[in-house]
């Protein structure tokens, strides 16, 4: 299993579904080797053996040329120096020195180990290129421990094809999300958008976390529909006690948890929360995260008046993460576009009822949170509203949104992700 991620080193939902899903496979029976590019030493491995690619130095075994290895882990990279309108014959001859250039290199650096951030920063395309070589090395040497390939969103989709070259073991490929999840149909990033579809069309199946996200892969991939099959995600709440929290203000809390983007929708939140405190005082709103949006956000938060109503924690990680549910009475997650969203879940097993957005995978599980349109933002505002002012209808809400997601196990969902891989393996 290739993954980017691992608790309690993480940065969102890839890594904590990671550790959910190694763990329900472990109880299904099935092992995993879980590889990641830069391991910290202080992974939980009880269900899991990390694989640290860090550790691994690239080498391409006996008999194999280095223009083969390179050919079947794809690694060839085009520089960013292109002059604009090149001529194809120009392009053939520059793709053609390039490939030398790098068959060349790769003869010096054989043996060589990678050092891997794991993080997403601005080298992160030449660390998923180097993460292919390092899983093509790492699937030559674990080739008899290993029946089959899982690889975990389009970071580790190079990975995953190479292990498949170099192994000749089928693969499976999980989509998380898709470029059209991160960004706008006419504003993804086109290079992540061919990585994506070529995992997609390697791989011998294809697992979506909810029927939104299958839809996407199917019409915008161009991806076979009997290849593609949803598995919704679950939570792993093993030795999660309710914890218990002395709060600060007599006032109720609602939260918002997430990545301050485009694609979670905070500036929604923010106008619903405007419309709240028109109608009570008595109410303080919480942003829970960073990202891209997090200044315009607090400017938008200003320009509405709201600011002694409203508190950013910032990026909130583990028992804070617990904590904060703890404190609230009302969880809201307003995404424009949100494959699943793990954290409405996480709200519910707290007890806390929940406004979710219609355009989530979420909300095809979930009958017992509140659903409303993300651009919608005077029903958010009733919704919260409703959930502050009616203590039997938040009552309501948080006992059978709790027995609700107590039937989404991880047990359960990767019981299903072990009829895929059987499918593949008996196909």
């Amino acid at each position: 299993m290739f993954g980017w991620e691992f608790p309690p080193h993480i940065a969102g939902g890839l890594g904590t579904a990671c550790h959910g899903i190694v763990k329900g496979l472990a109880y299904n029976g099935v092992e995993t080797l879980f590889v990641m590019p830069s391991a910290s030493g202080d992974e939980d491995q009880s269900a899991t053996t990390i694989i640290n690619a860090s550790d691994v130095p690239v080498s391409y075994r006996e008999g194999l040329s280095v223009d083969e290895f390179l050919d079947k882990v794809r690694f060839l990279h085009i520089d960013s120096n292109l002059v604009p309108y090149m001529d194809p014959i120009d392009f053939h001859s520059h793709v053609e020195e390039e490939r030398k250039r790098q068959v060349k290199d790769f003869r010096f650096q054989n043996g060589k180990k990678y050092k891997f951030s794991g993080k997403y920063g601005s080298n992160l395309m030449e660390e998923v290129a180097r993460y292919a070589m390092v899983g093509g090395t790492i699937a030559q040497q674990h080739k008899g421990e290993f029946d089959l390939i899982h690889a975990h969103d389009w970071l580790t989709y190079p990975a995953g094809i190479a292990a498949k070259e170099m192994s000749g073991k089928p693969l499976v490929i999980h989509v998380h999300a898709t470029s059209f999840d991160r960004g706008s149909a006419d504003n993804i990033d086109t290079r992540v958008f061919a990585i994506e579809k070529r995992g997609m069309e390697v791989a011998d199946k294809v697992i979506t976390v909810s029927d939104l996200t299958r839809n996407i892969v199917i019409t915008k991939y161009g991806i076979d529909p009997a290849k593609v099959v949803t598995v919704h995600n679950a939570v792993d709440f093993s030795g999660r006690d309710n914890m218990v929290v002395e709060r600060g203000v007599k006032d109720k809390v609602v939260t918002f948890l997430g990545r301050i983007t485009f694609q979670k929708g905070p500036e929604y939140f923010i106008e619903a929360a405007a419309k709240v405190l028109k109608r009570t005082r008595n109410v303080r709103f919480v942003m829970a995260g960073s990202g891209d949006m997090m200044n315009r956000a607090i400017r938008q938060v200003a320009r509405l008046g709201i600011s002694d109503r409203f508190h950013f924690t910032g990026f909130l990680r583990g028992a804070d993460v617990q904590k904060m549910f703890a404190l609230s009475d009302v969880y809201v997650m307003p995404s424009v576009s949100e494959p699943f969203g793990i954290s409405p879940l996480e709200a519910m097993r707290t007890g806390v009822p929940s406004v979710i957005s219609k355009q989530s995978g979420a909300a095809e599980v979930l009958r017992y949170a509140f659903k409303v349109d993300f651009w919608d933002v005077d029903a958010m505002a009733d919704q919260i509203y409703a959930l502050l002012q009616y203590p039997a209808l938040a009552s309501f809400a948080a006992k059978y949104g709790y027995d609700e997601v107590n039937t989404l196990k991880w047990n359960n969902a990767t019981a299903k992700m072990k009829k895929v891989y059987e499918s593949v393996l008996n196909k």
